[in-house]
């Protein structure tokens, strides 16, 4: 159950139909003798180079740029408008910690002849339609339940990659990665639970149930 969970969030991210693949690899694609998908590198015809990127990781570099890009953009919305210092705070360390790695991701794309995403997605479009209209400690919850969710998604992602890529510094970029987003998830998850337990004890004592005679 936990690998067909792995692999149906990666394949809702991006379909291989993305990279301009073949949905069945054993067919040589027209013109292409030698049966080596298109876009792969190659040391000599037919062959493929050395550090090659598998599907997985094809796949894993697109979806882990569209929600590196959003950490930081919604960051620096959440950086200029959350009223809670702990949520600006964090806030702040997403965009430190997610362009550290979407520049590293970019370096490893690079050397792949992948091109990465410039633009959100219509998933995040649609988070940062959310966030702008939403105000004051609405903003605060709907950016930290939000996080709390995208990590958990970056998390199985990482870990679909550390099982199924091919290329070795994907995997490593992935495991370094990790322990850093599960981090950023327990931070989201208790400043979530101090918000919660903010607004029940500000709630007006009227609006609190009567207790029991």
């Amino acid at each position: 159950m936990r690998l067909l969970t792995l692999v149906t969030i990666a394949i809702a991210f991006v379909s291989p139909a993305a990279f301009g693949q073949s949905t069945n690899p054993a067919s040589p694609a027209p013109g292409n003798p030698g049966g080596v998908p298109p876009g792969t590198r190659q040391s000599a015809p037919g062959m493929p180079a050395p550090r090659q990127t598998n599907q997985p990781d094809r796949t894993f570099i697109h979806a882990a740029a569209v929600g590196g890009l959003a950490e930081v953009e919604l960051g620096r919305l959440a950086a200029q408008r959350a009223t809670s210092r702990r949520v600006r705070e964090f806030a702040e360390r997403m965009v430190r910690d997610h362009s550290a790695a979407n520049d590293r991701l970019g370096t490893l794309a690079n050397t792949n002849g992948i091109a990465l995403p410039d633009k959100f997605d219509e998933e995040h479009k649609a988070m940062r339609a959310k966030l702008e209209q939403s105000s004051d400690a609405q903003f605060d919850r709907a950016y930290i339940e939000g996080q709390i969710i995208e990590h958990q998604k970056t998390a199985q992602l990482l870990e679909y990659e550390i099982g199924s890529g091919e290329n070795a510094e994907l995997k490593n970029f992935a495991s370094d990665l990790l322990p850093t987003v599960l981090d950023h998830l327990r931070m989201a998850q208790t400043i979530s639970a101090e918000m919660a337990h903010q607004a029940a004890t500000e709630m007006p004592r009227k609006e609190m149930p009567r207790e029991r005679r």
